[in-house]
Order: C-alpha cells, then structure tokens, then sequence
C-alpha cells in the first residue's frame, strides 16, 4: 500500500522514488504506534499516530491515513479514523492535527469534518500535483 500511494505522489508530500526500507521506516517509526486494518486476511489499510512536535505542543498527535487500492468506498478510512482518536484520547493527547490535507483530496476533507475536524489554516499553492498542478494544501485540528 504504501509504495503504491508514495510513488503516485499525488496524496502525500513524500518522494515518489522513496525506498522500500525508508518508507517502512517513516510508516512505522511513528513513536505512538502504527496500525493496519485487516479482513479475513486481506490489509484493507493502515495508519500511524505519531507526535505532532514536542515540547509545549506534544500534547497534539498527527496521523497518516492509506487504503488499500481495491478498499476505496467501503468505509475504511472513516474506521480507521475512529480508532485513532480512540486510540490518540487513550494515549492522552489532547488534540489531533492533520498538517498538510490537500485541497483536491475532497473524500479525506468530507470525512476529517464529519469527524469534527476545522480547517484551520490554508497553504496556498503548497504542493505540486502531478495531475492539477499547484493545489492549496490546509491545516485541519481537532481537540479530543
């Protein structure tokens, strides 16, 4: 899954030729754990909590969300994002951030606000699609 989605590079501002050993090691180092989500055997997705940035704002997680390729509308994405904020409250932190959501990305943005999530801030023109060319890419934060 992840090789799939980081070589597209159209969802996550991530080299697309990143190595196999390197993309394992970002997914997996997040320090609050990494988690995928399987059905009678068959990974349907996966996503990291990891801290947000330390000091006086480690109290804010961050996450990285991938489905599996043929899991797309099934509700995947919006479980495994009921389990992190689970998980995220239980490992108390006392907020959720997603840093860089991309404005086309209009499936994850429907999803993050049903869940309560606020665009907060907005980068304009920050990451270059290869399909749409330059798209804003927003902020969007939730307290748990």
């Amino acid at each position: 899954m992840l090789k799939q989605v980081f070589h597209a590079g159209d969802t996550y501002a991530i080299d697309p030729d990143i190595g196999q050993d390197d993309a394992l090691a970002y997914w997996t180092g997040a320090d609050a754990g990494s988690y995928v989500i399987e059905v009678d055997g068959r990974l349907l997705g996966t996503y990291y909590i990891k801290t947000n940035t330390q000091g006086g704002g480690a109290h804010v997680c961050n996450c990285g969300f991938i489905t599996a390729p043929n899991s797309g509308g099934q509700g995947i994405a919006r479980k495994m994002l009921e389990d992190a904020l689970i998980r995220a409250k239980a490992a108390t932190y006392k907020a959720m951030q997603f840093n860089f959501v991309l404005a086309n990305n209009v499936r994850a943005i429907d999803i993050w606000n049903r869940a309560g999530f606020e665009t907060v801030g907005r980068l304009p023109n920050a990451f270059d699609h290869p399909k749409d060319g330059m798209i804003d890419a927003l902020v969007m934060f939730r307290a748990l």
